[in-house]
Order: structure tokens, then sequence, then C-alpha cells
């Protein structure tokens, strides 16, 4: 599997990023144990860089599939907090839960914030700023569903590492299209910036098309790793045998296609906080002023989720 320097930051990565969060409790919601092991598998199969976060709640089997296999990847995790503190806190909890002397990256998780994205998390970058002068952290990152948020971190000598989304329909960008974005990433390499993609495959909804997708994803060529969510075993084996480059014309193991977000409107209580959490504007409110999702632009990434007070949503 190639690995490639992120960015100027000296940490070399595989192509292929374990994406952590299908597995964890805003998704798939698999036991520890059945996480564990499915890192565990794509650590001895050689892929060496995984992506979490904080809301993401997946610390506890990355630590385990380490201690496991004696393999420490290069980890990135993130936070949406905006304060001092509270990136503080959110930095030093996940160094406590993976059981790690320093996070490789850290990234401002942004995928709603526009252009202001950096007014609104000034004083968390600032933090993150002060953990990498004390080794906490090696490398700082945003992660973003913006064109201009990608444009404006090519020019912040503050951020090493881009997490943009990108993939074959453009879905999820909240502003600009799709070819503005593969225009944001080519500046960002230009620059030195490390980046690597996010739902290349659309949350899901685009692995019937997954050779087309990653095609496209790979085509754009400015960037070092794709991270992609694995929730099986056997999805780690087809994964790893593409980014291997070995011929697999069909997937051959039961996907997740089907995946989709669903609303119990018995237990809504008409409070909006999902419409607001919601990275690509998905959820409204129906005639009966419950939330109501539309499937045909639902990313499936579960942040409405963990928000709902009465528990009312679930992906699927």
């Amino acid at each position: 599997m190639k690995k490639r320097l992120l960015g100027k930051t000296k940490l070399e990565v595989t192509e292929l990023c374990f994406g952590a969060l299908p597995m964890g409790p805003l998704q798939k919601n698999l036991t520890v144990e059945e996480s564990a092991e499915i890192i565990e598998l794509a650590l001895k199969k050689g892929v060496n860089f995984i992506d979490t976060a904080q809301i993401y709640k997946t610390y506890e089997p990355i630590a385990i599939a380490m201690k496991n296999t004696g393999i420490r990847p290069i980890i990135a995790s993130k936070s949406n907090k905006k304060s001092y503190e509270e990136m503080e806190a959110a930095v030093n909890e996940a160094l406590q839960a993976l059981d790690v002397d320093y996070i490789d990256i850290f990234h401002l998780h942004g995928a709603r914030e526009g252009a202001n994205a950096f007014e609104i998390f000034a004083d968390a970058l600032k933090c993150l700023v002060d953990m990498k002068s004390k080794g906490k952290i090696k490398a700082i990152g945003i992660s973003t569903h913006s064109t201009a948020v990608a444009n404006i971190a090519a020019e912040n000598d503050l951020i090493d590492v881009v997490f943009p989304i990108i993939n074959m329909n453009g879905t999820g960008l909240i502003d600009g299209t799709k070819e503005e974005m593969v225009q944001a990433i080519k500046k960002l390499h230009s620059v030195g910036k490390g980046v690597y993609l996010m739902k290349v495959l659309a949350g899901g909804s685009l692995i019937k098309n997954y050779h087309k997708a990653m095609e496209y994803a790979r085509s754009i060529e400015d960037y070092h790793s794709i991270a992609l969510g694995m929730t099986s075993l056997a999805e780690v084996e087809y994964n790893v045998d593409f980014f291997s480059g070995k011929q697999t014309e069909e997937l051959l193991f039961h996907t997740a296609d089907d995946k989709r977000a669903l609303v119990n409107s018995y237990l809504c209580k008409s409070c909006g906080k999902c419409i607001t959490e919601c990275p690509n504007n998905a959820i409204s409110f129906d005639s009966e002023s419950k939330a109501c999702i539309d499937a045909n632009i639902c990313l499936t990434c579960g942040y409405c989720t963990p928000v709902c007070p009465e528990f009312a949503i679930r992906v699927v």
C-alpha cells in the first residue's frame, strides 16, 4: 500500500485511512470488542492512519487495538469545542482515553462552519498551538465541508493539515461546487498542507459505485490519504486489497448501501436541535412540526443523534 508524507508534517501515512466514525454509537454502534477486532485487522494489514473524533466515541476500541497488536498508528482526532478550556479538555481526554503521550493530528471540527470558521475557533486554535508547543499534539488541522474554509486554511500558517469533504456528486458541500473544492485542495497541496479526503463515498450512498467514486477521488491527485469508514472485517479486506492495487471487480461483502437516518416521530419533541446540528441541511420540520430527514441529501454522518435529548434519531 502506498505511503505519502502528509504535507510538511513529516508524518508518512498510508493512502487508506481508517475512518472510525461508522462503527461507533453515532452509526453502527458495534461493541467495543467488535470494533477493536476490525481495527486490529486494519493495522495488521498495514493501514497506519486512523481518523477519529471526540464526538465519535471510538477512542476505547482504538486503544485496545493498539495494545493487542503493539502497533502505534498515526492518529487524527478532532473536537468542535470553541473555548480554550474546552479544547484543552478535549485534547487531554483523547490522550488519556487512547493511552498515548501525544496525538499526531488534532483538528478543529468545523464541518458546518463557513468563512468565519477561524474567528469562531480563535480561542480553540490558540489552545492547539499551545498544545503543539508542549508536544501533546504534532500537527494542527481543520475538518471542513466548506470550500471557503479550505481556501482560507491554505493561507493560515498555523494549520498543518486539512480534512475536506469531496465526492463525485458534490454531496455535503455547504458552499461552492465540487470543482471549486478540487481547486482548493490543489491550492492546499501547493503550499505544503497535508490533505486527506472525507466522505468520498458520500456517507455510504455511493457504495454501489465504489470504483467510479474512488476513481474520481484519486484523480484529484493533490491528496495524501483517503478516509473510509469500515464496520466489518470484510470491508477492511476489500479496501486494503483495492488500495494495494489488487483487482477487485465487485464488492464481495454485504454493504450498508441502505444505511439511513430515521426519526421516531413519537419521541420527537420538536426542539430543532438536530436541524441546527445537521452539516448538510438535510433536516427540517414536517407539517406536524416533527423532525423530517431528506434521504436524498442526508450524509448519514450521525451528528444529529447525540444532540437529540429524546434519542429520537438513529442511523441504521
